[in-house]
């Protein structure tokens, strides 16, 4: 059988549209959300989406059933929020593992109804609710919610449910937090060594608003460099975003990998109701022009976008659908470079004629300034956040953090001073330096 490596070197592929949008068409009552099974439950359970793999299967097996009908190539699992981070909302950490097999099993099924060409299932792998980078107190910039094993921990279970279930690919989506993302890709890494496994991976970040950066502040090339240390099957972003909007990132994107790329926009932006109003016409033209532009290898809808949609990108597409081969655009060869990232990308030559001098800012550092060890020991952090921007807003491209000192609890100031930091956009958009002797 044709894998989907295979697949997207022959032609374009197409992914679904959005899964939230047709569940609601049923207006499932809180009854419909329990099912028999969960009758009795404590608490209530209506706008769990991903649950209706187990209480309304039927229902999510004519939406995957609808996407197929409609030409897409690939079907994402009902497990958006399928992580115990996502399920504590609704005290449901414990059927994490059923629900994402389930889900995945349920999307296996209906792709082999379909024998006509290749039908190939995505594991669906959300952001959660919380952030890794970002503190939800703005009081307390330097606390998380979340840590990146917390994440790493819920994300492995939610992977290994979704192999386990039959997925051909896992898609790590709508990412608007790179530290949550990597703890998501950490989790894979692990679980493919594990079993010794090479299944493919596709990432889809999202651009939040026309600043062109994801909500942890990441430009474009930074997010891409960010996770460029893990084998890739595609790069692309979704959500939050038309395909209007999201063409000029696309571009940006294109300018700087040879990955496969993949795009799945809203239908349009949402109205003053948080209604999407773009029609299955009206994006196709717009996706005509990715075409023409040689934007994409994977295409597809997210929020407000239906079978309808899908139908219409399908007949958009050249016929038949060749493949399209990127060539990024930058005028650099990245093994004679170093590529860095804090909220923005640092670049710079190895070696040779041009071979960059990069400055280091080494003033945040316990053991070369008697200053900062002194704010770090009475942690005044706020002062000590000062000498880093002043790094930086001095001409610094990275700044050098160590915390080595007898008399420090080095992990913790270390912990609180970084946390701080990714709360400082004009100081993270450096990437850091870790200094330790330990």
């Amino acid at each position: 059988m044709l894998t989907i490596q295979q697949a997207i070197k022959e032609r374009i592929l197409v992914l679904d549209g959005a899964m939230g949008t047709m569940l609601q068409r049923n207006n499932f009552s809180e009854e419909d959300f329990r099912g028999a099974r969960f009758k009795d439950f404590p608490h209530p359970l209506k706008g769990n989406n991903d649950l209706l793999s187990i209480t309304q299967p039927e229902a999510v097996k004519e939406v995957h059933r609808q996407y197929f009908q409609a030409g897409a190539d690939i079907v994402e699992t009902n497990t958006f929020s399928g992580t115990t981070i996502g399920m504590a909302d609704y005290h449901l950490e414990d059927l994490v593992y059923e629900l994402n097999y389930e889900s995945a099993k349920i999307a296996r099924q209906v792709a082999d109804e379909f024998t006509d060409k290749p039908r190939f299932v995505a594991g669906s792998i959300g952001p959660t609710n919380r952030t890794a980078s970002m503190s939800p107190d703005v009081n307390d910039p330097g606390y998380r919610a979340v840590t990146f094993d917390d994440l790493r921990i819920a994300y492995k279970q939610q992977v290994e449910a979704l192999i386990d279930g039959g997925c051909d690919v896992l898609l790590v989506e709508t990412i608007f937090d790179t530290l949550n993302a990597k703890a998501a890709l950490f989790a894979i890494e692990e679980v493919k060594e594990e079993r010794n496994l090479d299944i493919p991976i596709m990432v889809s970040g999202t651009i939040t608003d026309a600043s062109g950066r994801t909500l942890s502040g990441q430009t474009v090339e930074a997010f891409l460099i960010s996770i460029s240390h893990i084998p890739l099957l595609s790069i692309g972003f979704n959500c939050a975003l038309g395909a209007d909007q999201l063409k000029p990132y696309l571009k940006r994107l294109a300018m700087n990998t040879q990955l496969n790329i993949s795009a799945h926009p809203n239908a349009g932006l949402p109205n003053a109701f948080g209604q999407y109003d773009q029609t299955p016409q009206e994006m196709q033209v717009l996706i005509k022009e990715y075409l023409q532009d040689n934007l994409i290898n994977i295409i597809g809808g997210c929020c407000g976008t239906t079978p309808e949609h899908i139908k219409a990108i399908v007949e958009a597409l050249p016929n038949p659908p060749e493949g399209r081969e990127h060539k990024k655009t930058k005028n650099y060869n990245d093994s004679k470079f170093l590529e860095l990232s804090g909220l923005e990308a640092l670049v710079a030559p190895l070696s040779g004629v041009g071979g960059a001098f990069i400055n280091v800012g080494e003033r945040t550092n316990v053991t070369g300034s008697r200053k900062f060890l002194r704010l770090i020991k009475e942690e005044k952090y706020n002062e000590a956040l000062s000498v880093a921007r002043e790094q930086v807003e001095g001409g610094a491209q990275i700044i050098d953090v160590n915390m080595d000192e007898g008399m420090l609890d080095g992990v913790y100031a270390m912990t609180k001073f970084l946390n701080l930091i990714a709360a400082e956009p004009d100081i993270a958009r450096v990437p850091v330096m870790i200094d330790s002797s330990k």
